[in-house]
């Protein structure tokens, strides 16, 4: 990007312990030009739009998102994400684990049919609780009310018992199958012609099967795996060169253009804004 395309874009995120077994991300952003590419998140996406309108593909749908309402991705679902107007959007986004969203829930987990649901109350307790936390605030109350507003954000808008239709029985153990030894194998993957060879099935059947699930190829899943791998080496001081060899990229350029494409910012960005909460903490 050059200086012009860079005004009005801007990513902060924010690591807070204590919450959560794992650390619970935050991030606070503005974006004018940029577009998410198709991804999908190991934990719930849970964001509001503070300015502006975003425009969301979700289960083969595009979904507008403005102030006053709550947007909910589930883990694992791939969606993309941009501005819906010339001005851009601005949001506040929650990434917690689905232990946490499900706490104190018997049964199946909860499932939120809608990916926008309209809530003006809630969305603007999600937005002072958002404040509070990424503003240093006193830990304990954060914790109390990030539980709280998620308990809102279930009893009003989650379904029990409900799944999204992520393709048939058949294609989500193909899917499975290809996930894990592609995590088993991250620095080394196969290639797919072993992949598919493992499970029995054409290249074709198996990208086929794959793309039914999880809505976008396996190079794409394995990109974005390792993206996941390399934000937790990068919260641990580790460099982007040193993450991206750990977790397989070429280089640091490659991890750079998938960190980007999926998280919204560069891996360095990422890195100086946890690694600078942690240490106004200590």
């Amino acid at each position: 990007m050059n200086g012009d395309e860079n005004v009005g874009e801007s990513a902060i995120w924010t690591r807070i312990q204590g919450v959560q077994d794992a650390p619970l991300d935050l991030m606070t952003a503005r974006f004018r030009r940029h577009r998410y590419a198709p991804h999908a998140h190991e934990e719930f996406a849970i964001g509001v739009c503070v300015e502006g309108i975003e425009q969301i593909q979700y289960r083969g749908v595009v979904h507008r998102s403005g102030p006053g309402s709550v947007v909910v991705a589930e883990p694992g679902e791939t969606h993309t994400g941009g501005p819906g107007i010339p001005e851009g959007y601005a949001y506040r986004v929650f990434y917690p684990s689905p232990e946490l969203v499900g706490e104190d829930l018997l049964g199946p987990a909860p499932h939120f049919p809608s990916l926008v649901v309209a809530d003006p109350g809630l969305a603007a307790e999600m937005v002072a609780v958002h404040v509070h936390l990424t503003a240093g605030g006193d830990a304990f109350e954060g914790e109390s009310r990030v539980v709280e507003v998620l308990r809102a954000l279930v009893g009003r808008h989650a379904v029990r018992g409900q799944v999204a239709d992520r393709g048939s029985p058949d294609a989500a153990r193909v899917a499975r199958a290809v996930r894990e030894r592609l995590a088993d194998q991250l620095v080394a993957p196969p290639s797919l012609t072993e992949l598919s060879a493992g499970i029995g099935l054409s290249r074709y059947q198996t990208l086929r099967a794959f793309r039914d699930v999880e809505g976008l190829p396996p190079y794409a899943w394995l990109a974005q795996h390792r993206v996941a791998r390399a934000k937790v080496l990068l919260a641990a001081g580790r460099t982007p060169a040193q993450a991206a060899l750990a977790v397989g990229f070429a280089d640091q350029a490659h991890l750079g253009r998938w960190f980007r494409r999926v998280l919204g910012v560069t891996p360095g960005v990422y890195r100086n804004s946890v690694l600078d909460r942690q240490a106004s903490r200590s």
